[in-house]
């Protein structure tokens, strides 16, 4: 067995859909009102799910951190540093709001 993706449940699917896609450059062709999206990025399956439509699906109801969480951390590869700050510095510009600047690490 190997991994081969993950999914999000998100709460609204119009503004998560614009974050990846016009943010982080992700290729997302369904429309801001869909349910569902399934993506490939670099190799790995990408998936947002609607929370009400993934309870709806498993007939489940599901607890939700609210507010900025550490839920999870999506891990985006370039070559540099430059690149990283420019990757950044870009996201930023597009809309992402910083959590924390690029820095160096032991």
């Amino acid at each position: 067995m190997r991994l081969d993706g993950f999914g999000i449940l998100v709460e609204d699917m119009g503004r998560m859909i614009r974050f990846y896609r016009d943010v982080l450059g992700f290729e997302i062709k369904e429309a801001e009102n869909t349910s569902n999206v399934y993506l490939v990025k670099d190799g790995t399956l990408f998936l947002l799910y609607g929370r009400k439509d993934f309870e709806k699906m498993t007939s489940r109801r599901y607890e939700y951190i609210k507010g900025l969480n550490g839920h999870f951390e999506l891990a985006l590869y370039v070559d540099t540093f430059e690149e990283v700050d420019a990757a950044y510095k870009k996201a930023v510009e597009n809309g992402a709001t910083s959590v924390l600047e690029p820095e160096l690490e032991p």
